[in-house]
């Protein structure tokens, strides 16, 4: 089951740029990851979200998760309240909400498009 995580960040002034720079490089090669988001919240805070193949991935890649956090640590600043540098959580996906359904015009469009390229290449034969 696809599970995320998401970690929230608080960047020292004047370290925004090298923060999503590092980021915007990295290349993470930890096996049951999908993809990443980073998401700026806020003046100097942001928010990580990683989707994963299932939890075990997650529990599997904190090491590197770690390894990677220790990379950008001189950038971060307290969050204040006890947390430290991050403030991680992680879990299941309970409910994807997908977007708007393609409208009927571009549907019907896209479709008479790929019987027409079916019926030219039946003639090619």
């Amino acid at each position: 089951m696809t599970a995320m995580n998401v970690v929230r960040f608080r960047v020292r002034p004047g370290d925004e740029s090298k923060f999503v720079e590092a980021h915007r490089t990295l290349r993470p090669a930890m096996k049951g990851f999908v993809r990443g988001n980073l998401v700026k919240t806020g003046e100097r805070t942001f928010c990580f979200v990683g989707e994963w193949r299932s939890m075990q991935s997650i529990v599997d890649a904190r090491p590197q998760m770690v390894a990677l956090l220790d990379e950008m640590r001189a950038m971060l600043e307290d969050l204040g309240g006890g947390l430290g540098l991050t403030d991680p959580v992680s879990g299941e996906v309970a409910v994807t909400v997908g977007g708007p359904a393609p409208a009927k015009k571009k549907a019907k469009a896209a479709a008479k498009k790929r019987q027409a390229k079916r019926k030219g290449a039946k003639k090619k034969k």
